[in-house]
């Protein structure tokens, strides 16, 4: 059985179901399409198909586009990696669990190494000092919402551990700073405008094509609620807010913020494969796609780059990908790999939270893409 065949057969699967309700499932080698197809509703109660142009929301696809934007302003010189994030933030001082001020850097905020955590407490702490971790709405800025960290203590010192974080929210405010304009200037002027990633952006070029969000259930997927917060079986414990990225006042988050299409971040990730293309030097790609964590794991056989997680023993991991894969996902319903060794660029979009993140459906593509 061919790939093509493999792969339908799992889309059709899901969307029959009902655990998936629309998708976009590219699969590409050595920069040819092994596997394209649209299929399913981007608006399930509207009966709006989904289409390779349909806009989803991004969730953590933003992370790699702002770690690329970063890296790009640091291969010219603006920063480096190891900048104190106090010096580019004044106003963003958190303290280490035994309460020094932390030596936080550029570097440490890149790897989710800064003592900063996804922690559902931040979004519910008392009188008015909630933390927005990028998901749910907000009015506050960079500052106002952020500085609120100074008396939470980190969960360790920077450098410490490993913990997936909003540590990109961190590194876009320090971005915005350095660039001299909002955190989507900086994005569109050295990422998204030169690779051509048209509707990449902190808000929606275009609503009619924008997909519904769905959030799991059972017998189906369910139109989600704003806020929606999943159950606490599910994994993930932080609230969702589809509306924000409607709100012009809301910070851009550089960890979850960016909506866009297939085509973009097919661009992106290829450009990534490739070397860097006219956005990033192949020197700084090769670094960013290789262990940055020395000593430190993500999850088992895995440690972590600047763009995602990286296989480091596919036995360990319980993956047929190859050692040096890197890959990652989006909480809204999304999940990407790079296997160079391969010349494998594949991915998986949908609107469904969190199966087409972190449930069976984006296993199932692995599993059908390595069948052979």
């Amino acid at each position: 059985m061919g790939i093509e065949r493999r792969l339908n057969q799992v889309i059709d699967q899901f969307l029959e179901s009902g655990k998936i309700t629309g998708t976009v499932v590219l699969a590409y080698q050595h920069g040819q399409p092994l596997f394209r197809r649209a299929a399913g509703y981007a608006d399930r109660e509207a009966g709006r198909p989904v289409e390779f142009d349909t806009i989803f929301r991004f969730a953590s696809l933003t992370k790699p586009i702002v770690a690329a934007t970063a890296l790009a302003m640091v291969d010219r010189g603006l920063m480096s990696l190891s900048d104190s994030v106090a010096a580019h933030l004044p106003w963003f001082q958190p303290k280490t669990p035994d309460g020094v001020v932390a030596d936080m850097s550029v570097h440490h905020l890149l790897t989710h190494t800064s003592g900063l955590v996804y922690d559902v407490t931040l979004e519910h702490l008392s009188d008015g000092q909630a933390i927005t971790c990028g998901l749910l709405d907000t009015d506050l800025d960079f500052e106002a919402n952020f500085s609120r960290h100074n008396v939470v203590p980190l969960a360790f010192a920077p450098g410490a551990a490993w913990s997936y974080s909003f540590a990109t929210d961190i590194l876009g405010a320090v971005i915005a700073k350095v660039h001299g304009g909002s955190l989507e200037d900086a994005v569109v002027t050295y990422i998204a405008g030169p690779l051509e990633m048209a509707d990449s952006r902190f808000h929606v070029t275009d609503p009619a094509r924008l997909a519904a969000p769905y959030a799991d259930a059972y017998p189906a997927a369910v139109r989600m609620t704003d806020p929606y917060y999943a159950p606490g079986e599910a994994g993930w414990t932080l609230g969702f807010s589809p509306s924000r990225i409607f709100n012009p006042k809301a910070f851009q988050s550089g960890g979850a913020g960016m909506v866009g299409t297939a085509g973009d971040f097919l661009v992106f990730l290829e450009t990534l494969r490739t070397g860097g293309g006219a956005v990033l030097s192949p020197e700084t790609v090769h670094l960013g796609l290789s262990n940055r964590i020395d000593g430190l794991v993500s999850d088992p056989g895995c440690s972590f780059g600047y763009f995602g997680a990286v296989v480091d023993n596919p036995a360990e991991a319980g993956t047929p990908q190859s050692a040096g894969t890197v890959r990652w996902g989006g909480v809204y319903g999304h999940n990407w790999f790079i296997d160079r060794a391969n010349g494998l660029t594949v991915f998986n979009m949908s609107n469904n939270a969190l199966e087409g993140c972190m449930g069976e459906f984006p296993g199932r593509i692995v599993e059908a893409v390595y069948a052979a």
